[in-house]
């Protein structure tokens, strides 16, 4: 495999369908999405039947708290080495380019591999890869689990680079007229479209030397105003964060004893630009589970004098009050928890955004048994429904800018964990590809 360790890139071998397999019955969505909302996977598993899918290869994160997670990996895994063994799967080594239509917008990215030796999760982490959000390292294990022993990756993770003048992905989408289609086919359940393209080497080269620019020191500090001495952030974590962790930890276990030549030292990942016209950054709400104390009398207790509730005449007018709030007070939507619907208001508040605020009290309420727990969920409709449920609440948060995103992780470190979603539920990233990991 060609490996470019001053950037921290791997050009991959991709584990693709054979022709013929059906791949909307093949691709499934992330793991970690309808995480409150079964149903949708029971639909998934109605779609997919007895057809090969990446749903035989992943464990959707609505099964981690029900009984038989442990049968559920080994046959995960069992599944893997079928698929190898019976050439449902065919390989290529080299880059994809991939564009992916959803809701009126086309994403554009590139799949390659990132060196996990050049990232570091922890917190003031300076290396090339970085976490934008906090990582829950108690979220880890049961990943961990299903990584240890398989032989493929596939990825749901989504990696951004800031390129405003658009030098490393978008050139391969004027190109790709004379590009080798992989695979073009309709996502299920409403999540828009998937196409990919075989890169070609020129292609590739024109690639790597965009990224080795954007890597250089000088054009780095000039970029955000900063010493040039600090040390370069080229790839920042978009969605799937907790997966790149598992991948780091689970690479940390194994180097001791298989060296630093090893495929599990890189993880395959799709590259985005933060200046691409089809990202969207959209906020996660937050809704509680199993309300146990009086919530308004805890954000009371919690916030004092600096906080304030006004109730709505209905979503509208409290999704306004969110999105058009400015200034130094912090406004988020609340529903239920006791009380119809309104907006609570924080003044002098502990982070610098709001939604950072709200998990320092979501934090603390659900650890001294307030709730039975918090998820984290896309859009506006689904937080209302949950939020109204008999014992819930749900809170409406704001989005933050996608352009700021770099330079907050640079001068300030990790964003406040689940701060920002590349997209709604539907849209996020389908398992459509693989790698061997063994």
């Amino acid at each position: 495999m060609k490996t470019y360790e001053d950037i921290g890139i791997q050009i991959p071998r991709i584990y693709l369908p054979r022709k013929g397999t059906d791949l909307t019955k093949w691709a499934v969505i992330a793991c970690d999405q309808f995480t409150s909302e079964p149903e949708y996977w029971q639909e998934v598993e109605n779609i997919v039947g007895k057809a090969p899918s990446t749903y035989n290869l992943i464990l959707p994160e609505v099964f981690l708290e029900k009984p038989g997670k442990e049968a559920r990996i080994k046959i995960i895994q069992e599944k893997m080495h079928q698929y190898l063994q019976t050439n449902i799967l065919e390989s290529r080594e080299g880059l994809i380019y991939v564009e992916r239509t959803v809701g009126g917008r086309t994403r554009h990215g590139l799949l390659l591999c990132l060196d996990l030796e050049c990232y570091d999760f922890t917190k003031g982490s300076t290396s090339l890869i970085r976490a934008t959000e906090g990582t829950i390292v108690e979220r880890l294990p049961p990943r961990m689990k299903i990584r240890i022993g398989a032989e493929l990756e596939l990825p749901h993770i989504l990696v951004l680079i800031d390129d405003p003048e658009k030098t490393v992905i978008e050139p391969l989408e004027k190109s790709k007229g004379t590009l080798k289609k992989a695979y073009d086919f309709e996502l299920m359940l409403g999540s828009g479209h998937l196409t990919g393209y075989a890169v070609p080497e020129i292609l590739e080269q024109q690639a790597v030397a965009s990224l080795r620019r954007l890597a250089k020191p000088e054009i780095f500090a000039e970029k955000y105003g900063i010493r040039a001495d600090k040390p370069v952030l080229l790839f920042a974590m978009g969605d799937g964060n907790h997966s790149l962790a598992t991948a780091k930890a689970v690479w940390e276990r194994m180097k001791p004893e298989v060296g630093l030549d090893h495929p599990a030292r890189y993880a395959l990942i799709e590259l985005e630009n933060v200046h691409d016209e089809g990202l969207v950054f959209e906020p996660i709400h937050r809704v509680l589970f199993g309300i146990k104390k009086d919530l308004f009398t805890s954000l009371k207790t919690h916030f004092g004098l600096q906080i304030s509730y006004t109730p709505c005449t209905g979503p509208e007018e409290m999704v306004r009050l969110v999105d058009e709030a400015s200034g130094g007070t912090q406004v988020l939507g609340v529903v239920g928890g006791g009380r119809d619907l309104g907006i609570i208001a924080i003044t002098h508040p502990s982070s610098n955004l709001p939604v950072g605020t709200l998990q320092e009290f979501l934090d603390v309420f659900v650890k001294e048994g307030g709730a039975d727990k918090i998820d984290y969920v896309h859009g506006e409709e689904i937080v209302l429904k949950l939020g109204a449920q008999p014992g819930n609440a749900g809170f409406y948060v704001p989005g933050m800018n996608k352009s700021d995103l770099f330079k907050t992780v640079i001068l300030e470190g990790a964003l406040p964990r689940k701060t920002f979603s590349m997209g709604e539920a539907r849209e996020k990233r389908f398992y459509m590809e693989a790698r061997k990991i063994v």
